[in-house]
């Protein structure tokens, strides 16, 4: 069946039960040491069961959806709270500053969008609400960015395994295709954020541009 990393994502889903899968999904939403949790996976791998009649669709997704936005507003309420200190925290097994510095670069580029966006980017979602807290965004725009978000990711890919489940004959063939693919698709926008940032830190500043015309001249 479907693995991530070496994970039975199947036989962790009969294992830890509906109350385990919102568990995941309220850690990985804001928690610092669930970023590595397979959030993606695991919710379009629990919509496929839930299509074989393992679990319930509409508490999976509406309990997902709940921690998903419990889990952003405990992230918020710690970034909040803690502030620029968290950026001083040195690398340990479960924190790694370089995803913060890269969350907070995102968030900075596209504002309380990037909420929404980085539900579905690995390590981003763990880490943007705990940035909004930490910006002292406001509450109510936080929140908003966050039901919608919620709502996109934690319903979004339940319905989707459910769906395809449903409607593709013998899917569980495909399972680890399909859920590849899911990671490679989120991984997309944070690959492109990067080379973006790469690529404007290669650009010279405003002041050395000067310089240079004044050499030429």
């Amino acid at each position: 069946m479907s693995t991530f990393f070496g994970i039975d994502l199947v036989s962790l889903i009969h294992a830890v039960g509906l109350f385990g899968i919102f568990a995941i999904v309220f850690a990985e939403s804001g928690l610092l040491f669930g970023f590595f949790l397979p959030g993606d996976s695991l919710l379009f791998t629990a919509g496929f069961l839930a299509s074989q009649g393992y679990i319930n669709i509409w508490i999976l997704a509406g309990g997902s959806f709940v921690a998903a936005v419990l889990g952003d507003n405990v992230g918020y309420a710690f970034g909040k709270r803690v502030g620029p200190r968290i950026f001083t925290r040195e690398r340990s097994l479960f924190f790694r500053p370089e995803y913060l510095l890269r969350a907070r670069h995102f968030y900075e580029r596209h504002g309380g969008k990037a909420l929404i966006l980085a539900r579905f980017m690995p390590a981003m979602r763990t880490f943007a609400p705990i940035l909004a807290g930490v910006g002292a965004m406001d509450y109510p725009r936080f929140f908003t960015y966050n039901v919608i978000g919620g709502a996109l990711w934690a319903l979004g890919l339940p319905l989707i395994g459910y769906t395809l489940g449903n409607v593709v004959p013998n899917i569980d063939r495909y399972l680890i295709p399909i859920i590849l693919g899911i990671i490679v698709l989120s991984s997309i926008p944070s690959i492109i954020a990067i080379l973006r940032g790469r690529r404007s830190s290669d650009m010279p500043s405003s002041e050395n541009s000067v310089g240079l015309e004044k050499r030429k001249e």
